[in-house]
Parts: C-alpha cells; structure tokens; sequence
C-alpha cells in the first residue's frame, strides 16, 4: 500500500508532501487511507478483484480489539504526519487520545467494506484460458489425448535418432500419466520409479520422502502408482481419510511397453551415465549440466515444450493436435479430468475422485462447467424411455 502512495498519479507522497521515512504502519488504522487505495486500485485495474478483499482482512486482523498488533502498538501514532486531503493534524490527535477508538472503527469499516467488495469482485485472470478450447469441448479427455496420438504419429526413429526417440517417449509419457494420475506438479515430477526385478519402498519409507513411487505389482500383474497421503498437499482431505494412493495402470494404448522401454533403454540413454535421481522421468543430460533431476521450474517448461511440440496445431507444417492451444503446465491436466468426469457423470463426487480432492472443491473451481450440461445429461435419461417404446 505504501508503495502506491508513493507510486500514484495523484503524488500522494511527493504532491502531498510527505517523505517515504514518515510513513508508519500507523496509517493502517485510519479509513480513509483505506478508502483512497481502493478506490486507487479500481482506478488503476477498472473493477475490484479477490486481491482488494485480502487487504482489507488483513487490516481488520491488525486493527482487531485487544488482538491486533497495530490496536496493541499505540506508539505507531508518534510516527503519523498529516497527508493533506487524506489526515489533517486534528485525525492525527483524536488517534493519540483515542488509539484502541480509531482502531476498532478501522475494523468495523474494514469488515463492512471487505463484504461490500466481495460481492461485486471480479476474476482478474481466468485460470482455464490456456486449455479453454479443449474444456469447452464434449469430451475434454478425448480432445486432449490427440496429444498424446500426435507424439505417437511423430515418434522417430529410434535406430537413426535414438536420443530424440527417448526424448519423444518422455514426452508421450508425462502426458498419459498426468492424463491416467491426475496428481499435482510435484506429486508427479517426484514420483520415483522401482524396476520390474526391484524392491518396492514400504509406505513409511516413501511417507519420510514425502513422495510416490512407480513399481510392479506381482499380485495384479501391472504396474501400479503408489503414493502415501502425507506426499499430497491435501492430504488432510477427507478424500485420503489417512489411507494411501493407490492406482493400477491400465495396459491400454502400449501403455506397458512404452513404460518397460522408457525404464530399461530411454533413460539410461537420457542420463548418459550421471547419478541417478530415482524419479521416473530425468532431464536430458547435456554439457551444460550435470543433474538429472526434475525441479518446479524445469518440469514445467519440459511439459510446455511438449504442447509446444505437439498440442499447438500449425498450419504450415500441418503438424500438432488441437488448434488455438496456448501452452500451458502440467496443473491443467487435472482441470481437463475433473471437466470430462463432470460433464459425462454431473457428479461432483465421481469428478473429486480423479484428481484425489473433495466435491465442494470441484463444485467451487469447476462447477462452471456443469449448468449447460445438466439439462442434456436428464434429457438422455428421460429420452430412452420413448427410444424403448
């Protein structure tokens, strides 16, 4: 806030007077220092957004009776210089006679106003744009694996390019398993790997990792995902209700041999003989670097080359998947299952299933998507009873 009084068009620092040192926390406590940086704020942006009502519970927390830290610091009101048009030195000397009085009139203003804006904010930045053409569509999961049938189309030769063969495998399997696991960022990028020959981790070892792990299972005879509940972020969900991630993959689409080949001869031809980081998918190893492992930053731009590569249809080469694709990150993936599951069940509940979350969630973040579906979804149900007569 501050630095908008010092920022703003209107000189609220240098036109008004007032020096950044002069500035106190103590301006926190008056309403109209409020007033003039929201009204600033819906200025500068056009409308108000969630960010406004945040400010604004954060003063009312400060500003609380008894509790609040600037409400306990009545010797910020030593600091306050008079802002001409915003506090007048008689605002500056009812504060130091009255500091816990000015405090509990800023919480109340603060707790009307957060209200008021609320219903009237608006969403500054849409977080389904990128992958918006594919969630409007009737089947988001069926429009999204054309990815994945794209990387197949356009796989190499592995005999005469055996690196950007691996590199293609890599590519087609972040996309079926963020399409199969629906899992979070860092839920898939840590998840570690256990050949076929190899010993699974037990569920403690994996909970101290905080991490997943890819093995084969002898009792179903495929390969499973397993992740304990303390590696998610939500694990106190009542989806987990304290018991383990567990999924088999299904063998569809060379899903198995795609893994075997990936595991076996990709990756160690990908590592070129660097220390392993035990997580299933590893970088390429160049000369300019020396660690195989996945971070926040590198996970997501190997998942943005790949829709680069392969979702964004190009006219001139003729090649990629779905047209007016943005690139986009791996969390996406995730908006794409909840979507499919909701528009082809209208369950809040089958869709939290899919990305191991709640139904008030998805109902809250996706529910946008349900309304135009509802009414098709009841007339299939009622259609059958006259296609049957």
């Amino acid at each position: 806030m501050f630095g908008a009084l010092a920022a703003s068009p209107r000189g609220a620092v240098r036109g008004r007077g007032v020096s950044l040192a002069n500035l106190s926390s103590g301006l926190l406590a008056f309403p109209a220092i409020w007033d003039w940086y929201l009204r600033w704020r819906e200025a500068r942006r056009g409308f108000y957004t969630a960010w406004e009502v945040d400010m604004l519970r954060v003063g009312v927390v400060l500003t609380a009776p008894e509790t609040g830290w600037i409400t306990q610091t009545p010797r910020l009101v030593d600091r306050l210089r008079p802002i001409p048009g915003l506090i007048s030195e008689d605002d500056i000397a009812r504060a130091r006679t009255n500091w816990a009085g000015e405090c509990a009139t800023m919480h109340a203003y603060g707790l009307a106003r957060a209200k008021e804006i609320q219903r009237i904010a608006r969403v500054h930045r849409d977080p389904f744009e990128p992958i918006l053409a594919v969630l409007e569509a009737d089947s988001p999961l069926s429009e999204y694996r054309r990815i994945a049938d794209e990387i197949v189309r356009l796989m190499p030769d592995g005999c005469r390019y055996p690196k950007s063969k691996a590199e293609a495998v890599r590519s087609l399997l972040l996309i079926r398993l963020g399409l199969h696991l629906g899992l979070r960022q860092r839920n898939l990028r840590e998840l570690l790997v256990c050949p076929r020959d190899g010993t699974p981790r037990s569920e403690r070892q994996l909970a101290d990792r905080r991490c997943g792990e890819l093995r084969w299972s002898e009792r179903d005879g495929g390969w499973e995902v397993f992740i304990p509940s303390m590696a998610f972020k939500n694990h106190h969900s009542s989806f987990f209700g304290g018991r383990p991630f567990r999924l088999l993959l299904p063998d569809l689409g060379n899903l198995y041999s795609n893994i075997d080949e990936w595991i076996d001869h990709h990756r160690p031809l990908l590592l070129r003989g660097a220390p392993d980081p035990g997580t299933f998918f590893a970088k390429t190893i160049k000369r300019s670097s020396s660690d195989a492992g996945y971070d926040q930053n590198t996970f997501y731009e190997a998942w943005r080359l790949t829709i680069q590569r392969y979702g964004i249809f190009n006219p001139y080469t003729g090649r990629g998947a779905i047209a007016s694709l943005p690139p986009h990150g791996p969390h996406n993936v995730r908006d794409v299952l909840a979507t499919h599951i909701l528009k082809m069940t209208g369950s809040y509940e089958q869709a939290s299933y899919a990305i191991q979350d709640t139904p008030d969630m998805v109902a809250k973040h996706y529910g946008r998507f349900l309304p135009q579906d509802k009414a098709a979804l009841a007339a299939k149900i009622l259609n059958e009873v006259w296609e049957a007569a």
